[in-house]
């Protein structure tokens, strides 16, 4: 989710789509969100580990 996010960012930057960029920032914050709860040891989605 954080590699989808990042390409979209770059993607809608370099095309000036405003809705590429606006998804990538929210895949990004997601991503990046569930990533430090599966690093902290909180089961995400039912799930021990998130990758």
């Amino acid at each position: 989710m954080l590699v989808l996010g990042i390409i979209l960012l770059v993607i809608g930057f370099v095309t000036g789509i405003s809705i590429l960029w606006t998804i990538g920032v929210v895949l990004l914050v997601v991503g990046a969100v569930l990533w430090i709860l599966g690093a902290a040891g909180h089961a995400v989605g039912g799930r021990k580990h998130y990758w």
